[in-house]
């Protein structure tokens, strides 16, 4: 597996910059580029990464997208004064010209080309680009919104022609509308675009029409174009995360690409001059580690907008730190999306839903209104990112040695020493022994609470025990989380859980994905009851992920994920897999995993889950039938009142 993540940054990319005033250009400035790595070097990101040189994009590349006049004009303006130059300039919708800037966007073309070749081949597993000029405004013949070359989209055609890729998405959450990369590809079904961006009902630049929920792609490209107009501004780390869960990845994982190129404008961040949005640095944490989870973890972040520059810098080592595999950090803020993100949501599944399987049998409704508010951004910033930083614990991933696991687990797992019987005996039988009737679990309990103290006390970020009784193990876990201290911890149990917790105290949520109801049990607020059984032909399960169980566990917030398998489990071993991966974007990555012993390779596909691998394919898509799309339906009407992030859908 590929493994490391490439920085690719040319200070010369800086000298390009505006010579004249302008009070629509003047934001976009060289800082933007030397703040954001100095900030890389302040976290040491920097020496974490794999270092590439940015070269400079032949003619040739930049021919894959746009026309020779554009390219000729381009060229032409090397040795223009500053009166030319202004000239120029003013033929384009917000763009300026100076004698370095074409030799810098073709350093910008280069470096994301070299990311692209850098993914594909295997030398890296993902990376990020800090390229200026930004594309994603730049058409087939002209310079448009900052933008002189579309860097995003010449990767995708160069991926395609070079590598033969034939699915590509593309994520662009900048908050402009990337129109020049909307008309590039809009004809196009090799190619998914997504954009969100703030629209304000055509009333935001760039002002277009077909910037709205509607524009769904031409000919061909009929439902490969998603956009997501913003119609406030003010929106926040909920907005961005309902719109994943409820548009953009159920698309992308039906739509299988092969490698994911995010347009990754940080003017949608809390503070910018452009956005006027609230979500804040550690949201796009948690997008960018959804996102990982597909294409099998190739994904290229190429730089685009972001105009203030503190929120931008603190964003972008977010971004860079997901990417490293660091643990996520909690996400802040209410989990409740706006009545407007709502409305938003629900007209893009309604315009999406001709062309999309998982579409099909979802039902859409339209709703209305308001949100916002300002703050003090700079003196926020430093105080937020101090409360969400955390000190990354120094093991990622642990086990015990019972029961020989370390022999077929991934390298990266290490081993932590078990608790002596005596010791468990004492403890079992202080607070555990309503629970515990049996000797022979003791030494299973004592090897599962061994990993688990080293979770609690942050020695460790995950780990995964085997355990002849799971039921029993994830009990005692939930148990002994909340005597420690924990007070929301989050439990998906997938199989026949034969011992229920009282969660009546809220400090547990209990997720039960059972095949069958269990006579006598219904679903509670903190106990929730999910019966699916995985098609036999292939994967259905991510549409029950991400429209139920993503959205109940963020608006949940726990500090603690213990996921186990107990027996007769409903789920195959790339559904279970999933589920750890996504859940890992909780609780600062904070998990723990207790699975049947018998299950061995299954132990294996959560272990190198756990570890940072990329999700295994997600198997042939099979859209869910009628019967589990009214399930999911009913049991999220049932609880979107109590877990908002489910009333998106």
């Amino acid at each position: 597996m590929a493994s490391g993540t490439a920085l690719i940054y040319d200070e010369e990319m800086t000298t390009h910059k505006l010579l004249w005033s302008d009070p629509i250009c003047d934001i976009e400035v060289p800082e933007r580029l030397s703040s954001s790595y100095e900030q890389l070097k302040s976290y040491h990101l920097v020496e974490r990464c794999v270092h590439m040189p940015a070269r400079e994009g032949s003619e040739e590349e930049i021919l894959l997208v746009h026309s020779l006049e554009h390219l000729e004009v381009a060229k032409s303006t090397q040795t223009m004064n500053e009166k030319e130059l202004k000239r120029v300039s003013e033929n384009y919708d917000a763009f300026f010209f100076h004698p370095s800037t074409y030799r810098c966007a073709r350093l910008a073309v280069g470096a994301t080309l070299q990311l692209v070749d850098a993914v594909m081949s295997g030398k890296v597993r993902n990376g990020m680009a800090l390229v200026r000029p930004p594309g994603h405004h730049s058409q087939r013949n002209a310079a448009n919104g900052f933008c002189l070359f579309n860097n995003v989209a010449i990767a995708a055609e160069y991926a395609k022609l070079k590598y033969g890729l034939q699915r590509i998405l593309i994520v662009d959450w900048d908050v402009h509308h990337g129109q020049g990369t909307q008309y590039i590809f809009e004809e196009d079904p090799s190619v998914l675009y997504f954009s969100w961006h703030r629209y304000e009902h055509q009333e935001f630049w760039p002002s277009l029409k077909e910037s709205n929920y509607d524009a769904v792609g031409l000919g061909r490209g009929k439902g490969f174009n998603i956009n997501l107009p913003w119609n406030k501004v003010g929106m926040g780390n909920s907005d961005y995360l309902a719109a994943f869960f409820h548009v953009l990845l159920p698309m992308a994982f039906e739509f299988d690409p092969e490698l994911v190129i995010v347009s990754s404008g940080y003017d949608s961040g809390i503070g910018d001059p452009e956005g006027q949005m609230n979500a804040t640095p550690e949201v796009f944490a948690h997008l960018t580690h959804f996102l990982m989870q597909l294409a099998n973890g190739k994904l290229c972040v190429i730089l685009e907008g972001g105009y203030h520059l503190k929120s931008l810098g603190e964003s972008v080592c977010m971004t860079v730190k997901t990417l490293l595999g660091d643990p996520v950090p909690q996400i802040t803020g209410e989990m409740a999306p706006c009545l407007s993100a709502v409305e938003s949501i629900q007209n893009v599944r309604a315009a999406h839903k001709p062309y999309w399987k998982w579409l099909a049998y979802e039902e859409h409704e339209t709703k209305i209104t308001n949100n916002n508010n300002t703050v003090k951004v700079e003196q926020f910033l430093e105080l937020h990112m101090k409360n969400i930083l955390f000190p990354v614990p120094p093991i990622k991933t642990a086990t015990t040695g019972s029961k020989g696991l370390e022999h077929f687990l991934p390298e990266h797992v290490q081993l932590v020493k078990e608790m002596d019987k005596t010791e468990i005996k004492s403890l079992v039988s202080g607070f555990y022994a309503d629970l515990v009737k049996e000797d022979k679990t003791l030494v299973s309990l004592g090897s599962m609470l061994a990993i688990l103290d080293k979770i609690l006390k942050k020695e460790v970020c995950n780990g995964i025990a085997a355990s002849p009784t799971a039921a029993l193990s994830a009990a005692v876990a939930l148990r002994h989380s909340v005597c420690f201290g924990f007070q929301r911890v989050l439990c998906v149990f997938v199989g026949d859980m034969q011992i229920i917790p009282n969660t009546e105290d809220g400090k547990t949520l209990i997720i039960n994905i059972c095949e069958k109801e269990q006579p006598g049990k219904t679903s509670c607020k903190h106990c929730i009851s999910l019966n699916w059984k995985e098609d036999a032909e292939g994967n259905d399960f991510f549409s029950a992920v991400l429209g139920f169980i993503l959205p109940v566990a963020y608006s949940y917030q726990p500090n603690l994920t213990v996921l186990a398998v107990g027996p007769n489990r409903n789920l195959g071993i790339s559904g279970i897999s999933l589920l750890v991966a996504l859940l890992q974007g909780l609780a600062e990555s904070r998990i723990f995993a207790v699975i049947e012993d018998t299950e061995i390779s299954l132990m294996q596909s959560v272990a190198k889950a756990l570890v940072g691998a990329s999700t295994p394919p997600f198997g042939i898509y099979i859209p869910p039938t009628q019967e589990k799309v009214n399930k999911i339906k009913t049991l999220r009407d049932q609880f979107h009142q109590e877990w908002k992030m489910l009333q998106c859908s």
